[in-house]
């Protein structure tokens, strides 16, 4: 039996749920934004679990690291399983293994436990991974850097959200007669049971490629093979790529940053600022807020980029928001007067999630055999700056505002490793080839709109 052959989107359709590449779409960014909510939800509320364990500086640095270091292994492992068994049941299951320890991270009564649960939790990160690669495998040229950035960063979008809405149901949970050490506990539990529905979801509307699930598929045609393929390409290949690494480094860069603000804004702005949990948290969430565009715009320039000047569009463009992204994360460091440290915060904000969206607006098109883990690779990239981050925030000769500084230096040395991305000019050549078609794709979608539909006409039969 032949397979309907539907091919990858060539526009963003946002308020259609019709075809399974926007239901994709929309499923994949709630599913990743959950995931950051419970991932980074008890960043906002660290400074009452602080007096609650008595956590030292170095403690809080260690749990900053186990909040992203087993995300490392965890995303390289996702790709892998994306590539082999499919976006939609690897997504189901991460979702509902992922709320568990969200959940129990309420039975931690010591620091030793409490750093277990923080490490545990870090697994559901290996979620942008798989939103990704979905994204990646539904979306054509054309618009696939946009979609994998607004995804990703309304995604992210969930670690802002967090930190606003967190200290407001501990509030709610003392308000009804908990104590501290209760209602933070409780408080847990909510992202956790929205996890476990949210894998429900994810399993029943959604489908590994626009055609159908992979299973159904290789039922249907033993023949199939799935478009963005993998199996002839082993992991050890990819791993040669000198490309995938420097893309990991950058991914550091950017991603690893921002995880490494969730997790300290909120007790920076308390401490730096003298402001309670709820104002702090607020503040903080306004960073994570910028997700809402900010990453898009990422991705829809390297595409605008990419359509002009080719793969090296891309790149180049990935080069400059990187590079603004660490002389404004410089300049936020320097502020302290409060107007002033939430201003240039929001302008790093803007530079570092714009540079997440640039990275995957390449990252598709390095091995296009091989996305999964291609994509699992540079995600954990994010997380593993997140951890070299971490130990720079156990420092007790370092205040976080030297930290930062240093940082944001980092951050502007990594830029350059952008002029290591390069293509061939074969692979220039593929690209535009590909570029066109998905273009000539789009316009003949918006002609046939505008076009009169043909009438009718009936014929006799033959006889």
């Amino acid at each position: 039996m032949k397979i309907e052959r539907i091919g990858k989107a060539t526009k963003i359709k946002l308020f259609s749920l019709k075809a399974p590449h926007m239901r994709t779409f929309h499923l994949a960014w709630l599913a990743f934004f959950l995931c950051f909510f419970g991932w980074f939800g008890i960043a906002p509320l660290m400074a009452v679990i602080r007096d609650e364990f008595a956590l030292t500086k170095a403690q809080i640095g260690n749990t900053i690291i186990a909040s992203v270091a087993i995300t490392v292994l965890a995303r390289l492992a996702i790709g892998f399983l994306c590539d082999k068994i499919g976006p939609r049941i690897t997504y189901s299951a991460l979702l509902i293994i992922g709320a568990l320890p969200v959940m129990l991270i309420g039975l931690s009564n010591s620091y030793e436990s409490f750093l277990f649960f923080r490490l545990a939790i870090g697994v559901i990160g290996a979620s942008f991974v798989i939103t990704q690669y979905h994204t990646s495998v539904m979306f054509a040229p054309n618009v696939v850097g946009t979609a994998n950035a607004t995804t990703a960063g309304w995604g992210n979008l969930g670690g802002g959200v967090t930190q606003m809405i967190m200290p407001l149901i501990f509030t709610a949970f003392v308000g009804l007669g908990f104590v501290s050490g209760q209602a933070w506990r409780w408080a847990m539990v909510i992202p956790g049971a929205v996890l476990i529905l949210m894998g429900i979801l994810y399993y029943k509307f959604t489908t590994d490629t626009p055609e159908g699930n992979i299973s159904d598929l290789k039922k249907r045609d033993p023949l199939y093979k799935m478009r963005p393929s993998n199996a002839k390409v082993s992991f050890f290949r990819i791993a040669k790529d000198y490309r995938v690494w420097s893309l990991f480094v950058i991914y550091g860069a950017c991603f690893g940053v921002e995880l490494t603000i969730n997790n300290i804004a909120a007790i920076y702005y308390k401490d730096y600022f003298a402001l309670d949990l709820k104002t702090a948290g607020l503040i903080a969430g306004l960073f994570g807020l910028m997700n809402l565009f900010a990453r898009t715009l990422g991705g829809f320039f390297g595409d605008k980029a990419g359509i002009k000047w080719g793969l090296k569009g891309r790149v180049y463009f990935l080069f400059a928001v990187l590079l603004a992204e660490g002389l404004a994360l410089m300049l936020f460091s320097q502020m302290s007067i409060l107007p002033l440290a939430i201003g240039t915060m929001i302008l790093f904000s803007l530079f570092v999630q714009a540079s997440e969206g640039a990275t995957f607006s390449v990252t598709p098109f390095i091995n296009k055999k091989a996305i999964g883990v291609v994509s699992g690779i540079v995600g954990a990239g994010g997380n593993a700056g997140a951890v070299a981050a971490g130990f720079l925030f156990k420092s007790e000769d370092l205040t976080y505002p030297e930290i930062l500084f240093i940082l944001g230096g980092i951050v502007v040395g990594v830029s350059f490793l952008t002029f290591l991305v390069r293509f061939s000019a074969e692979a220039e050549l593929e690209s535009k080839i590909e570029m066109d078609e998905s273009l000539a794709e789009k316009a003949r979608s918006l002609l046939e709109k505008k076009l009169p539909a043909k009438p009718e006409v009936e014929t006799d039969p033959v006889s």
